[in-house]
């Protein structure tokens, strides 16, 4: 029997609590009906007896507290809710206990913002992480010693696993259950649940807003022209001059503030402003293409597909509301 707990923490998304209960007890229930044994026995765990949620509306009433609550083989985090910062100070007794359960064996798995309070426990330094699309640039100006990956699904390093933003959790529920059973299995799920199985990026969801939560004025400068200036040429050593700062060290000052260099940047932007005009406007690709300041279109549809994770025509189709 495989132990499952899932973790209760005070500020937590309800549906993220529940959602992987509902998957492995019903991935249990389809084992019996193939005439096999249940396989996981799943727990919620939480520092109280009582957690409220949602300002009060919810209460979850936890099988075990923290202490008592035994050996895990698999422990979930679900999403936190509200301020991050408050959230991981209203659960310091669940940071160690999940870094016990690991130094024990267990699996962790983070799901959405829960990635927070992973990696306030300090497992997560010098290893891959991935968490909500939108919460990317506060993830690492408060954990920059964890390599969040944008875009990413799910991420798995050292019997750590993390997942995308808000639904995409679904995604990791289902790659553990085909970790812990079979792919027939996984599969039988997949279609219960309605969930497109190895699915792998988040990327198509993503909406990009430049990192300016930063001290250097130059860079945010630099950034506001690049904003107001996407459908032109700009030249890195023509953003330099006008800052008067030196190519090399204003290259290293953007990366450094930013996460990007100064060609991503702009391409960043642009993509982003070709997807509002996919979902907003009749305009066809080539239009949309020249309007961002592409004028090569095989280069568009790269950038585009690398960034979005779909072609222009595919990203158009999926989300054009006219």
């Amino acid at each position: 029997m495989i132990n499952v707990s899932i973790l209760v923490p005070e500020s937590s998304v309800m549906q993220a609590i529940a959602d992987p209960c509902y998957m492995f007890n019903a991935v249990n229930q389809f084992l019996q009906s193939k005439g096999q044994s249940p396989l996981f026995r799943v727990q919620l765990v939480g520092q109280t007896r009582e957690i409220k949620l949602n300002n009060g509306l919810f209460s979850v009433y936890p099988d075990r507290l923290l202490e008592g609550s035994g050996r895990s083989d698999l422990v979930f985090i679900p999403a936190l809710f509200g301020d991050m910062s408050t959230a991981i100070a209203q659960n310091q007794g669940a940071i160690s206990w999940i870094r016990e359960q690991y130094e024990q064996g267990a699996t962790v798995a983070s799901l959405c913002v829960g990635a927070f309070l992973l990696a306030s426990t300090g497992l997560l330094n010098g290893k891959q992480c991935s968490t909500h699309w939108a919460f990317s640039n506060e993830f690492r100006m408060m954990f920059p010693e964890v390599h969040l990956i944008d875009g990413s699904i799910i991420t798995e390093e050292g019997r750590l696993y993390s997942s995308g933003g808000a639904n995409s959790y679904w995604n990791l529920l289902l790659y553990l259950v085909e970790k812990y059973t079979d792919r027939d299995t996984a599969i039988m799920a997949s279609k219960f649940f309605a969930i497109e199985i190895d699915r792998n990026n988040q990327s198509a969801f993503m909406m990009f807003s430049g990192q300016k939560k930063h001290a250097d004025h130059a860079i945010i400068r630099a950034q506001e022209y690049i904003e107001a200036n996407y459908r032109s040429k700009i030249m890195v050593d023509q953003l330099a001059d006008q800052l008067v700062i030196g190519r090399r060290t204003f290259e290293r000052r953007f990366k450094h503030a930013t996460n990007n260099t100064v060609v991503e940047y702009q391409q960043r932007v642009r993509i982003e402003a070709a997807k509002r005009s996919f979902e907003s406007s009749r305009n066809n690709i080539s239009e949309v293409m020249m309007n961002v300041g592409y004028t090569d279109s095989k280069a568009f549809r790269d950038i585009f597909k690398k960034i979005t994770g779909l072609t222009p025509l595919e990203y158009k189709n999926k989300y054009c509301k006219t």
